[in-house]
């Protein structure tokens, strides 16, 4: 068994999950359509590391890989587009994958339909909506899946777990933007809350949970030791990509993450190194919407002139190793250990 295998059978599970949940939406009107189109479309995409993470929890848990399996790690591709759909909302993203996000889509529709009221106004509350629904698909996908009832239950605990984290992280997230100070304590725990733990620990032990629902706890110590550090790195990436990804890659504007002025880790750094004017000029234009790519390759001069990237590059490697030395564990099966290894190389070095 190897990552592509695992990703296809995923794919194979969310297609036909998204296609069977998007006829019976469109049967109770025909204006959600749009709907279903929507979210159609958002889950045809994606590198799927949060089912991924789960199987290889589940098979880490000596479990043997079944359909009912592929379909309860894949509900997690529900919960993640319910998390970035309002995400963007959040942070006025105007893109996702090179696409419109779902509240700009949106809003485009009500433009072109030449509806009555605001514009903006149906297309915030849409992704709200869609946000909700995805949510609730993924509930939805994980309770019909088929996995036995003392699996089912045991998912659950951790289910719940990882979606209060998701939403305590995203809360500081938006705390943080009304800070008067800049930390990377703070950001640190924001990154740890709002992705890592709910991109690689809670997949991981919902897998195992899955896999051996009467004795998972014994495994679930390494598997957080291997995630938390590694769900830490893999947001630092992101915080760097929001910043200096190609836009061709990643699929957002440049400099994106400045424009929205988002309170990363990277930029936390560079303001504990920074003073006199290079300072005043970043904190005078972090979240300014209409920077234009000039300013955002002034900001980048900026960052990269504190010593702040290297840092986070630093802190990253660091972070990798104690991830990886973690699972150097009998109690981790040996193929579930050797694809850990891989996927934690696809997840931090990746460009998107």
């Amino acid at each position: 068994m190897n990552i592509d295998q695992l990703r296809q059978g995923v794919n194979q599970a969310l297609k036909s999950e998204v296609a069977h949940n998007c006829l019976l939406i469109s049967e109770i009107d025909d204006q959600l359509v749009p709907i279903a189109n929507s979210l159609q479309s958002y889950l045809s995409e994606g590198k799927r590391f949060r089912p991924l993470f789960a199987l290889i929890g589940f098979l880490g848990a000596n479990g043997e890989l079944t359909p009912q399996v592929y379909q309860a790690a894949a509900s997690l591709e529900f919960l993640q587009a319910s998390a970035l759909i309002h995400d963007d909302l959040m942070d006025g993203s105007d893109t996702r994958r090179g696409k419109p996000a779902i509240h700009r889509h949106f809003e485009n529709l009500h433009q072109t339909d030449a509806m009555n009221g605001l514009a903006t106004q149906f297309g915030e509350s849409a992704a709200v909506l869609l946000g909700d629904l995805a949510l609730v698909w993924s509930d939805q996908m994980l309770n019909t899946s088929g996995i036995s009832t003392e699996s089912l239950l045991a998912a659950h605990r951790i289910h719940d777990e990882m979606r209060v984290e998701l939403m305590a992280g995203q809360y500081l997230d938006v705390r943080e933007a009304g800070e008067r100070t800049h930390s990377v304590e703070r950001s640190l725990r924001i990154a740890r809350y709002k992705s890592g733990k709910y991109s690689i620990e809670r997949p991981l032990h919902m897998g195992a949970a899955i896999g051996n629902p009467s004795s998972y706890t014994a495994l679930s110590p390494v598997l957080s030791a291997y995630g938390l550090p590694l769900g830490e790195a893999f947001q630092l990436r992101d915080d760097l990509l929001g910043v200096f990804g190609d836009p061709e890659v990643t699929g957002k504007p440049a400099g994106d993450d400045l424009r929205e002025g988002k309170r990363t880790v990277l930029i936390a750094m560079t303001l504990e190194n920074l003073s006199g004017d290079d300072r005043a000029t970043l904190l005078a234009e972090l979240g300014n919407p209409e920077l234009t790519p000039h300013h955002v390759d002034e900001l980048r001069t900026i960052i990269r002139s504190s010593g702040a990237v290297e840092k986070v590059e630093s802190l990253i490697s660091q972070l990798m190793d104690s991830s990886l030395a973690a699972i150097d564990s009998p109690l981790v099966a040996e193929e579930s250990r050797e694809l850990l290894h891989l996927l934690a190389h696809a997840a931090v070095s990746r460009k998107a």
